[in-house]
C-alpha cells in the first residue's frame, strides 16, 4: 500500500485504451507503401512505445516524414475502428477522481489523436492534465514530459506514479523519481516490463486502487 501517492500519470495507448491493432495496422500500411514485403505483424512489435520519427528515421532517414504521414493519415481515418477502453480502466479513473487524486496522461501520441481515443471511449473528462509529444522537447523514457505534468498538477515526484505499458514508461518515471507502475497486458508481454523493474505491476487496473489504499465501495 503506498499511501503518500496523490498524482497518478498514466501512459494512453496500450495502457488505458487498445490501440495496439490501429498501431499495427497503420505500421504495416506505411511499411508495405515504402518497403513493400519486408515486413510482417511481429516486426513492427518493437516499433510500439518510440515516437514515430524516431522509428521512421532509423528504417529510412530520407523517407521519414513522408512515412510519418502515411502513417498518421491511415492512423486517423481508421481510429474509431480499432480503439476500445480496456477493461477496469473506465471504473477506476473514476474512483480515483471521486478520491480527489490528480490525474493526468503523458504520452508520444500527438495531442489531436490523443483527444479522438479520449473522446472516443468517453474518458476525456478525467484528467486534469495532458502532455503530448508536441508539447515536449525531449520524449519518454526522457523525464520532461513528466516532469511537465507534476508542474501543471503541482505535485512532487516522491507523491506521484507512472503506470505504462512500455519500458519508456518505466524508465521515464524512474528517471523523475516518481513509482513506476507496469500492466501485465501489454502487447510485448508481462516480461518487456519485469526486466525494468517497476515498483507494481497490474494484471487489471483496479489492482491500482489497493495499492493507493483506495477502498472500493
Amino acid at each position: 500500500m503506498n499511501q503518500n501517492i496523490n498524482t497518478v500519470l498514466f501512459d494512453l495507448d496500450g495502457t488505458l485504451i487498445d490501440t495496439n491493432e490501429l498501431i499495427i495496422s497503420s505500421f504495416l500500411h506505411t511499411l508495405e507503401i515504402f518497403h513493400p514485403g519486408e515486413y510482417k505483424r511481429n516486426d513492427v512489435l518493437p516499433f510500439i512505445g518510440p515516437t514515430l520519427v524516431e522509428t521512421f528515421s532509423k528504417i529510412n532517414e530520407a523517407k521519414c516524414d513522408e512515412m510519418v504521414k502515411t502513417y498518421r493519415e491511415f492512423n486517423i481515418s481508421n481510429h474509431d475502428l480499432l480503439v476500445q477502453e480496456y477493461e477496469g480502466v473506465y471504473e477506476t479513473l473514476s474512483v480515483l477522481k471521486e478520491n480527489d487524486y490528480k490525474v493526468g496522461i503523458v504520452t508520444t501520441k500527438m495531442l489531436n489523436v490523443t483527444m479522438m481515443g479520449l473522446k472516443l471511449t468517453k474518458m476525456d473528462h478525467f484528467f486534469d492534465t495532458i502532455v503530448a509529444l508536441d508539447h515536449v522537447n525531449h520524449p519518454k523514457p526522457h523525464p520532461e514530459p513528466i516532469f511537465k505534468a507534476l508542474e501543471q498538477l503541482d505535485s512532487r515526484p516522491e507523491n506521484a506514479m507512472m503506470v505504462g505499458d512500455n519500458y519508456h514508461d518505466v524508465l521515464a518515471g524512474k528517471n523523475a523519481g516518481t513509482k513506476t507502475a507496469g500492466v501485465a497486458w501489454a502487447v510485448k508481454g508481462r516480461e518487456s516490463l519485469e526486466v525494468h523493474h517497476p515498483d507494481y505491476m497490474l494484471d487489471n487496473m483496479r489492482d491500482l486502487l489497493p495499492i493507493l489504499g483506495v477502498k472500493v465501495r
